[in-house]
């Protein structure tokens, strides 16, 4: 079991990475090797409920989850998020797409990675009120974005907070998730 699981990991961990290659967000192979990725994490998943998840592990091989868990929630998050956005900007018009919205919230790749690197260490430190100190500090620190009334015509306001929203929970619940692999008992 200890194997499968690692090498499941390690499998989202690389589709994660091949996941940020696409040039163009919302791209067809992005959401395809998301996907994947979020196969495997599932997979991982069921895997460990239906075992004694990581309680009887020798430390070494823990440790080994915990640098491929860390490395897919900080890799991973990213393509996800995308692929969910562009999910949900199916139909939508130019000024009411979320990927637009992007260019309001600038920094969004960056910001996600740390704060998943954040949320990730917080859990596994055993340390939840971590992830309310990291969401009121994103929170607030988007706040004058959210609400600028300098937003370009070409974007919605509602699209703005839409992307916020959408691309703060999937990137949190991803973190969330891969933090839940090291700490399954």
């Amino acid at each position: 079991m200890t194997a499968l699981v690692l090498a499941l990991t390690a499998g989202g961990l690389l589709f994660a990475v091949l996941a940020w290659i696409p040039k163009s967000e919302g791209a067809t192979l992005e959401i395809v090797l998301s996907g994947v990725m979020l196969a495997c994490g599932v997979a991982v998943g069921l895997v460990l409920l239906a075992g004694d998840g990581v309680a009887s592990w020798p430390e070494r091989w823990w440790n080994v989850l915990l640098l491929l868990a860390g490395g897919l929630a900080v890799t991973g998050g990213g393509p996800l998020t995308t692929s969910v956005l562009a999910l949900v900007d199916r139909g939508n018009t130019r000024a009411q797409s979320t990927q637009k919205a992007g260019e309001v919230l600038r920094g969004g790749a960056l910001i996600g990675s740390l704060e998943r690197g954040a949320i990730f260490a917080a859990l596994v430190a055993g340390w939840p009120e971590g992830l309310a100190i990291v969401l009121a500090i994103k929170g607030l620190a988007r706040y004058p974005e959210l609400r600028s009334p300098d937003q370009p015509a070409s974007v919605t306001p509602q699209a703005v907070a839409e992307r916020f929203i959408i691309g703060s929970f999937t990137s949190v619940l991803w973190s969330v998730t891969c933090a839940g692999f090291l700490l399954s008992h």
